[in-house]
């Protein structure tokens, strides 16, 4: 059975993959899933997740975008941008602990992106927190 960090893995992926133009890509989401093991509660906890975040979209990078300074949300690369919708998603739309998301965004980003991602998704995802209080 696939952790929650895997899940979140994988939904990383999915956004990405949305993002560079896949449309397609949640007509093969169950497939996807499968392949990657993550079945049951797991999947109903992917599925919330990418659906969250496609259904959010707008209001998340408005957020986003309130805390990235002279940064531009379409500037980042399309992995970090994945991670930090999906963190913002869950921060501001899930009962999940903030400080348990913020740091599965930073082991994402230690995985999946390059050396200065992880402290700069750090500061994007804690300064939302911060306006979130």
């Amino acid at each position: 059975m696939a952790t929650r960090h895997q899940v979140r893995e994988s939904i990383v992926g999915l956004l990405y993959a949305m993002d560079i133009g896949n449309s397609e890509i949640q007509s093969f989401l169950d497939d996807i899933l499968e392949e990657k093991k993550i079945r049951n509660r797991q999947k109903k906890f992917a599925l919330a997740l990418f659906e969250g975040v496609r259904e959010n979209l707008d209001k998340i990078d408005e957020a986003l975008n309130e805390h990235l300074k002279e940064w531009d949300l379409k500037s980042l690369g399309n992995i970090e941008r994945s991670i930090l919708r999906l963190g913002a998603y869950e921060m501001l739309f899930s009962k999940t602990d903030n400080a348990v998301v913020i740091n599965e965004a930073i082991e994402l980003a230690k995985t999946l992106c390059s050396e200065t991602s992880p402290k700069f998704i750090n500061g994007v995802l804690d300064a939302l927190r911060k306006s979130e209080k």
